[in-house]
């Protein structure tokens, strides 16, 4: 424990944040449904984070080397914590999208600086027990902020205050920490076409999962109301699609470093199409078939990225695994931008039985580009693979770096 002590400060930090960011997520939702918003507003203003946060992703590493690691995340904590305030102010589509893509920088420049952090401290022998932990963390704040809703309604301004209070708080823990500060962060190099032509599987399954995640994450709270469900319902629906999603990351994960990776990927896809299916076409209206049903969705869902992520990096050199999960994170973004849009225009003109026919079209599109993709290029022998599956966090490119043993030059620090 004494070797993890230094980076709890750091670990509450990420807590307070992340369970802050997830509550906002589904909260927006209903809310903007409660005031009258259509489901394509719903989704305009999901597209619009998702902007925001592939923005933020792009240029955090430059602010981070300009002004350091606690001036950026004072910034950014500011800047969530006053527009989650000035959206109880204005309840209004257009400042709310405006609003939603500030947050969506914001956000995505408080993950990489607290992750970039985290890896400039943690060393390989305290590595993996910082990884569990950091999981665990993300999997119970996320969890746990769901409920906050229910018990404290979606009506009124208490639901803002409490993210903008979470957004102030984080700064609490980072600021007691030791007064000692890592060096900048090198820069990260971004090429999308050069994660391209290194794995064309990899950037086609992370733009899926992020067509259909993010549809879910952003729209899933209004198919949930659609279908008639209640306010603690949803909460628990929305929990039980992220909490399946740790389910299988380690058996795939496992599996894939044994056999040729692509084919778990299309086992895993087949899972996500066949649960969207029964989604969609057997679980009706029922709440607890529908719980039962996105847990396994999430299940099969959810590990995708992590394992198109280590595809993309069996095929990277040295030197490029960096430039992969930034490009990886890109393209994702892309995918959550577009994917709320059109899932909430489906639900708005066809009703809640089409939003997972939606996610399984999506992810069969990807499962043709696949069985295409295995006849085009060989697999890579386990043997020559540069590193085993790692489960990853969608919050910035600094987390692959964190999940990866790191060479002694990695862990300099400057104490200043």
């Amino acid at each position: 424990m004494s070797a993890i002590r230094p980076l709890i400060p750091l670990l509450i930090t990420a807590g307070i944040l992340i369970g802050g960011n997830g509550l906002q997520g589904t909260f927006i939702a209903l809310r903007g449904s409660y005031e009258g918003f259509s489901p394509s507003i719903i989704g305009v203003i999901g597209a619009g984070y998702s902007i925001g946060f592939a923005i933020g992703c792009i240029y955090v590493t430059r602010l981070l080397r300009q002004i350091g690691h606690i001036r950026t995340f004072a910034a950014m904590a500011a800047i969530g914590a006053s527009c989650s305030l000035a959206m109880s102010l204005v309840i209004d589509p257009t400042a709310w999208l405006l609003m939603r893509f500030i947050v969506g920088i914001a956000v995505a420049s408080l993950f990489a600086t607290v992750e970039s952090w985290i890896n400039a401290k943690v060393t390989n022998a305290n590595r993996a027990r910082t990884l569990s932990i950091y999981r665990l963390v993300d999997l119970g704040s996320v969890t746990a902020a769901q409920y906050v809703i229910p018990a404290a309604g979606i009506e009124g301004t208490v639901i803002f205050s409490i993210v903008a209070i979470a957004m102030t708080l984080s700064l609490v823990p980072i600021s007691l920490a030791d007064r000692s500060s890592p060096l900048p962060p090198e820069a990260i190099r971004f090429d999308p076409v050069a994660v391209w032509r290194i794995s064309p599987l990899a950037v086609v399954g992370v733009t899926c999962v992020g067509l259909a995640m993010a549809a879910f994450r952003n729209i899933g709270p209004i198919y949930g109301e659609a279908i008639g469900m209640s306010i603690t319902s949803i909460a628990t629906f929305m929990s039980a699609g992220i909490i399946g999603g740790v389910v299988l990351q380690y058996p795939l994960g496992v599996y894939s470093d044994r056999l040729d990776r692509r084919k778990v990927i299309l086992w895993t896809t087949i899972g996500s199409i066949l649960t969207g299916g029964y989604l969609s076409l057997g679980a009706g209206s029922s709440e607890t078939a529908n719980i039962i049903g996105v847990f396994l969705f999430g299940a099969f869902s959810m590990p995708l990225y992590s394992l198109c992520s280590a595809h993309g990096n069996d095929h990277a050199r040295e030197g490029q695994h960096a430039l992969v999960s930034a490009g990886l994170l890109f393209y994702w973004s892309i995918g959550a931008t577009i994917g709320p849009l059109l899932a909430a225009l489906l639900l708005e003109y066809h009703g809640p039985d089409v939003f997972f026919v939606y996610t399984s079209v999506i992810f069969a599109g990807f499962a043709v580009f696949t069985v295409r993709r295995m006849g085009a290029r060989p697999p890579v022998p386990p043997e020559e693979r540069p590193g085993r599956f790692r489960a990853l966090l969608r919050t910035s490119a600094y987390f692959t770096k964190l999940a990866a043993p790191a060479d002694k030059d990695d862990h300099r620090e400057d104490h200043r």
